[in-house]
């Protein structure tokens, strides 16, 4: 949610302003009708006191109307209820030796493919647990990579997350007014949304939406449409998110090396949030959403791209630009959401390094100014970066200037889940918690890049942190969290 603008600020001095004026006019009312109504003085009074009295219902009784319609236009403050990661199941897991055998069974890749494979796994930060679909554990995979197969995929992802979520909260899904499914390459007829409004029975007037191909910034998206559709739901309402990748049916099985990369990174996953208008069992206020969106420049739009390649095989390009267009898209959401979570003292200094930049290039092209990175440890005590990848995580703990146990949520979900596309923040949320990190107060920054090319970002607030027997996706693998990564440049 935006912080409170100029208009909002008014409203709110108005109100205060308007309930102190009333309430020094009725005191003085009180006063003269305690006081004054001596009896040589009443008819003068008395007369006095109905002219005050036709004043103030002429004055402020409007007024004061026309303030309580301007708080009921207010926004109101969302809060997220809790949230639930599919915990993956150990039967589909698929260590390298395992992804490297069945790669090597898909009839149209060469040996040259699987040994850039290799070494893209060897450099990638996925650890051995990481999770394929059940399809994708047969052989040959292709075969076995049906619809049927990837409704089942999200079947077991969805609808666990959604069990996992309402079971703990005591939610009944007669409670859910708004909807709201997030995936991006799998749009199946009849929609995601309805097959989990069939399975929950969920009521007819349910506001119902699905979003398909926003990539992995989706889930980010998705909450900021939520937000939106409560302002107008009655409050106190509930709405659910879903947000996952249905792989099943997008494997590559060419032998483009920069269409390679999604086979090698993305990994089953999922996850569901409630979110309502009721402050009522709720563990985290939503601050700020800000989105950015440079789809309107070519580069950025193709740099992730569904095609097919010179033999026909479908999957999606990743753009050697990729890392440049995610690093410029960060600048710019950085630049909007800074002045609304940085203190004073951080938004001066960022002030103030731009402008003697664009001065100092101006007068002399050969002298390079680097930018002034703000200190957003002074806005967050946590961070939860999109996985998607070690170069991604690299890149932007580069950019902001973080500790490694700033991006170990990042790291270490990106090890354990791999490329989970937008339900990777709830992974990395649910690491801060699950080592006992989160504290009453605490401000989480959750940020998500996407295809189009999308850089969208939330801040939240903790109002409760999970209790420490909370049986989420980490449950069975934090005690061997966090572990040492090898650098990339001392691997061969």
């Amino acid at each position: 949610m935006n912080p409170p603008t100029q208009y909002q600020r008014v409203v709110d001095n108005s109100t205060t302003s308007i309930v102190f004026t009333v309430a020094l006019a009725a005191a003085a009312m009180v006063a003269v009708a305690w006081f004054g109504l001596e009896e040589e003085y009443g008819s003068r009074l008395l007369h006095d006191l109905r002219t005050v009295h036709c004043l103030f219902l002429a004055c402020f009784l409007p007024a004061a109307a026309g303030i309580v319609y301007l708080i009921m236009l207010r926004a109101r403050t969302v809060y997220l209820v809790d949230y639930a990661g599919f915990r993956t199941p150990q039967n589909c897991r698929i260590p390298f030796a395992s992804f490297l055998e069945h790669s090597r069974q898909l009839p149209h890749l060469n040996e040259r493919s699987v040994r850039f494979m290799t070494r893209l796994l060897e450099r990638s930060g996925l650890g051995e647990e990481t999770c394929l679909p059940p399809a994708q554990h047969y052989i040959p995979s292709e075969k076995y990579c049906t619809p049927e197969a990837a409704r089942a995929e999200f079947e077991l992802v969805a609808f666990s997350a959604i069990d996992d979520l309402l079971a703990k909260n005591g939610i009944t899904p007669d409670a859910v007014d708004i909807l709201i499914v997030n995936c991006s390459l799998f749009c199946p007829v009849p929609s995601l949304v309805d097959m989990i409004i069939n399975r929950y029975k969920l009521r007819s007037d349910i506001r119902s939406v699905n979003l398909s191909g926003m990539g992995c910034s989706a889930g980010l998206v998705a909450v900021g449409l939520a937000r939106s559709l409560l302002q107008v739901a009655p409050r106190g309402a509930h709405a659910l998110v879903v947000s996952t990748e249905t792989i099943t049916p997008n494997l590559y099985i060419g032998n483009e090396r920069a269409m390679l990369l999604p086979n090698c990174l993305f990994r089953v996953g999922g996850a569901a949030a409630l979110l309502s208008t009721s402050s009522a069992k709720a563990r985290f206020r939503l601050k700020h959403v800000v989105r950015t969106l440079t789809g309107a420049q070519d580069s950025a739009y193709r740099c992730v791209f569904q095609e097919e390649d010179g033999e026909g095989h479908r999957g999606i390009n990743l753009s050697k630009d990729l890392l440049n267009i995610a690093g410029e898209s960060l600048r710019a959401n950085i630049t909007a959401m800074g002045p609304l979570v940085l203190p004073i003292r951080e938004q001066l200094m960022f002030a103030f390094s731009l402008v003697a930049r664009k001065v100092i290039v101006s007068s002399s092209r050969r002298v390079k100014v680097k930018p002034y990175i703000p200190d957003f440890r002074t806005a967050f005590e946590h961070l939860c970066i999109h996985a998607g990848g070690r170069a991604v995580i690299d890149e932007l703990q580069r950019s902001l200037g973080l500790s490694d146990e700033q991006v170990e949520p990042s790291r270490m979900t990106l090890h354990r889940f791999g490329n989970t596309s937008s339900s990777s923040l709830w992974y990395e949320l649910a690491y801060i918690e699950a080592k006992g990190r989160m504290r009453k107060g605490d401000r989480v920054w959750m940020i998500g890049f996407g295809s189009g090319f999308k850089c969208n970002s939330a801040a939240w607030e903790c109002i409760k942190p999970a209790p420490n027997d909370d049986d989420g996706p980490w449950a069975t693998s934090i005690g061997r969290y966090p572990v040492h990564i090898i650098p990339d440049g001392l691997k061969h």
